[in-house]
């Protein structure tokens, strides 16, 4: 045979699903590896997609296959061949060999035709195989796939969605057409199979009216769902945030009819999904607890008991000393994310047992030591940031934050000099989500930016500039790190016209900044709508303290009368309590006082204030007050985060003298009495300006 019959006999056999263990396959196989070195590129590729349709992916046979790819990559020049055997090999690829192959496909991809979606579909695959958001090339990608929408179909819709979601790649033109291409294809899924797949991919992304059709639909199919789909369709439910009582209800009672034929990951995820969706059934959950019990009792794999014992803790149930004693033997074994899933979920249990038996056992405490032990060890012996950054990027909880933060923040400054325009964005996320302030690592992110910004996407900048902006810190070459971000955002600055909340909160944001602090520009205020939208359904309740403070300025000021509560500023600054100081110091009163309990009213200026118009009588000032709990703060230092001081400054841009009362001075021995607070009132409001 010549090499390229003997592969697709190979090929062929295998599609008429002739088992790799058979004399002819295995003969097949045999007489190809002997050719291996002699294979053209085409020949090659085929031949590593049928060893991956036999799961070799690790084997040695495919290694040489790697190997020879690695030496010939300068001569090859068809992306179609090499985008399969990228995928194949991915498993075994150094970084190295990694960035080589992205480079060629980046050289290459312009020798392909645009309606080759099949190979543009399996460079993102390998991407994604690889942990590589490489958003040059995704956006080369996403343009193929853009110019032929009209022709993908469901499963290619949706596994282009679910990639883009884990390289945290945001196409907003395709997910735009791919919701107006699945929902002209709605009418024709009229089978639960198909069905389930368009609900899986289209619910999340669709908007109210949309979902309620969704959902009513599936409803009806619900008695014909399988035990895969009822699983596949209560995961899209939690992530729809869905509040359909009967159809939870439904799907949850399929769900219980197959508990038993379930794998752990997957009562993992129901467990998760039916907590999410406030779904409530002691028989449902009594037996998927009796399920997770017995799979945990027979465990001898680390993740399969990792995802047991997470399960487990999210019930109601006891931590007992067997289920202490299988996660000991375990502990040697774990990695810095095994170690943090155990730790959360024991903490689970701690906080059961606290509340309905009051105690904590001694092994309970024992267990929770070794597990810190093992993190720092963990930590200590770290010495490359890709794969840290790798482990710590879910990591979150109680646990982390008050047993191994510090550790971890070491552990990333000891290793910041890797830190480069690869990975810039992973640090500068997780810095952002810890609030820890490390002056030397954000001087670190900055100074990479600037060296490399022409090798930084834009898709990255966020990451890299929001923890400077939340913890408040600006670097030693400020002007220059800035400039060089806000330069290389400047070509993508694009918006669709439907934008999700957020990004509309973060444009209200930069809106008021704007015409707060940059007056020159002129721009107009045009977020009036939203804010009064926002801010009707979001009136809250004063906390404990700010009761307090309440109570003891409108002593101190002369009457409840003299003092307002949760006052909206012009641009809807919300400011805890309100009060106006004539040029003798003396307390002006306003037309209604507040009342304490309950919901506090929200107003503006104008509304309330006993004066003509909304100027104040000449010398009069207008003090804000603002309580700091500890979310103002960096978790380290008593450091003003950045949304606190910009409010601050925009406050006082606004005409206020601002007062602010941190936690940890309102809670301390010094005002642990109702006279020291008194006086530490109006020592702030009387006294002396602090300049």
């Amino acid at each position: 045979m010549s090499d390229d019959t003997l592969v697709d006999v190979l090929y062929i056999a295998q599609r008429f699903g002739v088992a790799a263990h058979d004399p002819l396959v295995e003969s097949l196989v045999t007489e190809a590896w002997k050719r291996l070195d002699r294979f053209n590129i085409n020949v090659l590729s085929t031949f590593s997609a049928c060893l991956a349709d036999q799961h070799l992916y690790c084997s040695p046979l495919m290694g040489e296959i790697a190997d020879i790819v690695n030496r010939k990559l300068d001569s090859i020049q068809d992306l179609r061949s090499l985008s399969v055997l990228m995928i194949n090999i991915s498993s075994l690829i150094s970084q190295g060999f990694q960035e080589k192959l992205v480079k060629k496909t980046e050289l290459l991809f312009d020798t392909i035709d645009s309606s080759q979606v099949n190979t543009a579909r399996k460079i993102v695959q390998f991407l994604r195989k690889v942990k590589c958001s490489h958003f040059p090339l995704l956006e080369r990608c996403d343009k193929v796939f853009l110019s032929n929408m009209k022709y993908l179909d469901l499963d290619f819709i949706g596994n282009i969605l679910a990639v883009y979601r884990f390289l945290q790649f945001y196409s907003f033109a395709f997910i735009s057409m791919a919701k107006e291409r699945l929902t002209e294809m709605t009418p024709l899924f009229v089978h639960p199979a198909n069905f389930v797949k368009l609900f899986v991919i289209l619910g999340p992304m669709a908007g109210p009216q949309e979902k309620e059709q969704l959902q009513s639909t599936i409803l009806l199919m619900s008695e014909e769902l399988t035990s895969q789909q009822a699983l596949a369709v209560v995961r899209a439910m939690e992530e729809m945030e869905s509040r359909n009582s009967q159809l939870i209800t439904k799907i949850a009672s399929v769900l219980h009819k197959n508990l038993e034929n379930y794998r752990p990951m997957e009562l993992l995820r129901i467990t998760q999904a039916l907590i999410f969706l406030h779904f409530q059934s002691k028989e449902v959950f009594m037996k998927l607890r009796e399920l997770l019990f017995s799979h945990l009792k027979v465990s001898v794999r680390l993740s399969e008991t990792v995802t047991l014992v997470c399960a487990l803790s999210m019930l109601p149930s006891r931590l007992d000393e067997a289920v202490m004693s299988q996660i000991e033997t375990f502990l040697p074994q774990c990695d810095f994310n095994n170690l943090n899933d155990f730790a959360t979920s024991v903490l689970r249990w701690i906080h059961y047992d606290q509340v309905y038996v009051d105690k904590i056992t001694e092994k309970q405490l024992k267990l929770l030591q070794k597990l810190d032990h093992y993190s720092h060890q963990s930590l200590q012996q770290s010495n490359n940031l890709d794969l840290l950054l790798e482990q710590i990027k879910f990591l979150k909880g109680d646990w982390f934050h008050e047993s191994v933060l510090e550790e971890t923040i070491s552990a990333l400054q000891h290793l910041m000099d890797e830190i480069n325009y690869t990975n810039i964005a992973r640090v500068g996320f997780f810095i952002s989500r810890t609030h820890y302030l490390n002056t030397s690592i954000l001087d670190r992110i900055a100074a990479v930016a600037v060296q490399q910004i022409e090798k930084i996407h834009p898709f990255s900048i966020l990451g890299i500039i929001l923890p400077f902006s939340i913890l408040n810190y600006d670097p030693p070459q400020k002007d220059e790190f800035l400039g060089t971000c806000m330069q290389c955002l400047h070509s993508h600055l694009v918006l669709t016209s439907s934008l999700n909340s957020r990004v509309q909160l973060r444009l209200m944001e930069l809106n008021r900044a704007v015409c707060l602090e940059c007056p020159e520009f002129q721009i107009p205020w045009f977020h009036d709508r939203l804010c009064q939208q926002q801010y009707n359904k979001d009136i809250g309740s004063m906390n404990g303290a700010q009761k307090q403070i309440y109570k003891l300025l409108a002593e101190v000021l002369g009457g409840p009368n003299f003092v307002k509560a949760s006052v909206l500023t012009p641009y809807y600054h919300a400011v805890d309590f309100e009060c106006i100081l004539d040029k003798r110091k003396k307390p002006l009163p306003y037309g209604s006082h507040n009342i304490t309990s309950g919901k506090p009213s929200r107003m503006f200026w104008e509304s309330d204030i006993q004066i003509v118009g909304s100027s104040l009588p000449p010398g009069a000032e207008r003090i804000a007050f603002e309580f700091l709990d500890l979310k103002a703060f960096c978790r380290n230092i008593p450091h003003l985060k950045g949304k606190s001081a910009m409010k601050t400054r925009h406050l006082e841009i606004l005409g206020y003298r601002v007062i602010q009362i941190p936690y940890f001075e309102w809670n301390s021995m010094a005002l642990s009495t109702n006279d020291a607070r008194l006086d530490y009132l109006r020592q702030r409001i009387f006294g002396e300006r602090k300049s």
